[in-house]
């Protein structure tokens, strides 16, 4: 169950995977694409009803791991069913790059100044 502070509709994660060993120069690449292309990324947020999206990257312990927060509304399309040439190659690092699934932390609550709250369910709760 979610916490109250979490709105019906809001999905709200973090998710956690780990670099595959000796590929941390893959990560620094598909990192890079994703940030030269955040045009094309952002391009395709509306089908994912995401609000947003952040990766986080951490060293730690001599573990190599990529950190997802995403903030999105329920029903949006998955990155498996895009055709945006962007997905795909996100896709294809993904695989080249971390183990496969992700680690998900559970949400314990949500605090956004009323502003914030009202475009971030007005964009990822939006009928």
């Amino acid at each position: 169950m979610a916490p109250q502070s979490i709105p019906e509709g809001l999905v709200v994660e973090l998710s956690r995977a780990r670099v595959l060993p000796g590929a941390s120069e893959e990560a620094d690449r598909w990192m890079t694409m994703l940030d030269e292309r955040v045009d094309e990324c952002v391009a395709t947020l509306d089908r994912e009803r995401m609000a947003i999206e952040i990766v986080f990257r951490l060293h730690d312990d001599g573990q190599d791991y990529l950190y997802w927060v995403a903030i999105r509304g329920e029903g949006g399309a998955d990155l498996q069913s895009s055709t945006h040439q962007i997905d795909l190659d996100h896709q294809a690092q993904a695989v080249r790059t971390k183990e496969p699934g992700w680690v998900e932390a559970e949400p314990q609550v949500l605090m956004l100044p009323e502003p914030v709250r009202q475009a971030v369910l007005g964009w990822a709760l939006r009928d």
